[in-house]
């Protein structure tokens, strides 16, 4: 629509892979010719006060397609399919909800895939019994324990018992470790949430490198590590919490937030910086009489507010929330890869070759 979208630029430009991406807006590829160099016009439209939509729907979508490409790969090399097992305490709908999710993902992507589902009256030493069988098993490469578990089962005994080479979830202490030290072995695995977010980040080009980034929310879950993937990736991070003093000015000063404390639309729109990329992990639940459930899902920042200040923003649900389940299965084919010494940045660019777009010639 001409008349009510303004163009803002055309330009040529020489692009070595085939593939532009732009920070802010959406292009229209148009390509007239095909030498070494692919001689492109790009079209720049924006729609006046409106913020880029990152959209995790989307892009965990594309990183599904990537992770089966390298499935594909990974058996066809190298003989290994990636294993993930999953195990689940009792019959929680939540619980059981989560781990059928990522039962499905694993089956889309190809993963061999192993579930125990065992009684909520289980045993502690029962349940630690059940992972060892798991990290004895060859064919398995990541075990994930569902979590919450019952109250006469120690969580952090169990978790603990999880060997840090099957480690998917990330969390053990020496893969923490690996994250925050500077100059040391990579993790294994890295925090799917987290990691998640990182990866909406660079999927949309938003410049992190001596960018100041502010977390609200000092969770071991999300907080702390996302805080640490940032500063690995250059940003100038602060931590906010509960004891934050004047937590409106540390916002304000921020290039990127990342929110995640679990408090509905928290975050209003006078506290974000004009053009500041939001990233909103929290997901929570909002009485609405006109919703037939009785209500709806929000994020911890005020999307209707946030959106009138933000360069780029998260929506919830359709923004974090799918990246969690592809993280982790790109923790589980890292950990294959691993287990196995096998390259995974060649098998990275193997199944990103496989899935590039192509543009056709004119």
């Amino acid at each position: 629509d001409w008349q009510s979208t303004s163009v803002l630029s055309f330009f040529l430009a020489l692009d070595r892979d085939r593939t532009h991406r732009a920070s802010r807006r959406t292009p229209e590829r148009f390509t007239f010719c095909k030498p070494y160099y692919t001689l492109s016009i790009i079209i720049m439209t924006e729609t006046a006060n409106q913020p880029v939509i990152i959209d995790g729907k989307a892009t965990a979508v594309a990183i599904r397609k990537e992770i089966s490409q390298a499935v594909k790969y990974l058996k066809e090399q190298h003989k290994v399919v990636p294993g993930l097992a999953t195990v689940l305490v009792g019959n929680r709908t939540d619980s059981a909800t989560y781990v059928r999710f990522k039962k499905k993902a694993a089956a889309e992507v190809g993963f061999h895939s192993i579930d125990r589902h065992v009684d909520e009256k289980i045993t502690e030493e029962e349940l630690l019994q059940v992972v060892k069988e798991l990290a004895e098993d060859e064919n398995v490469h990541g075990i994930l324990v569902q979590l919450p578990l019952p109250k006469h089962i120690n969580e952090h005994r169990v978790l603990k018992s999880i060997p840090v080479q099957k480690d998917v979830d990330g969390f053990s202490a020496l893969n923490i470790g690996n994250l925050v030290m500077r100059g040391g072995s990579p993790p294994l695995a890295r925090p799917c949430t987290p990691w998640g977010c990182i990866e909406l980040l660079k999927r949309y080009n938003i410049p992190i490198e001596g960018k100041n980034a502010v977390v609200l929310g000092r969770s071991n879950i999300v907080g702390m590590p996302v805080a640490a993937m940032l500063q690995e990736l250059n940003a100038t991070v602060t931590i906010c919490h509960s004891r934050t003093k004047n937590l409106q000015s540390h916002l304000l000063r921020a290039d990127i937030i990342v929110a995640a404390v679990g408090k509905a639309e928290y975050v209003k729109g006078d506290m974000i910086k004009p053009g500041a990329t939001v990233i909103d992990v929290g997901i929570n639940s909002k009485p609405d009489k006109t919703r037939k459930r009785g209500y709806r899902l929000v994020g911890d920042v005020d999307y209707a507010e946030a959106k009138q200040k933000a360069g780029a923003i998260t929506p919830v649900p359709g923004g974090v929330g799918p990246m969690t389940i592809a993280m982790l299965l790109k923790n589980t084919v890292n950990l294959c890869c691993s287990n196995n010494n096998i390259d995974i940045s060649q098998v990275e660019a193997q199944a990103k070759a496989a899935t590039a777009p192509s543009y056709p010639a004119y």
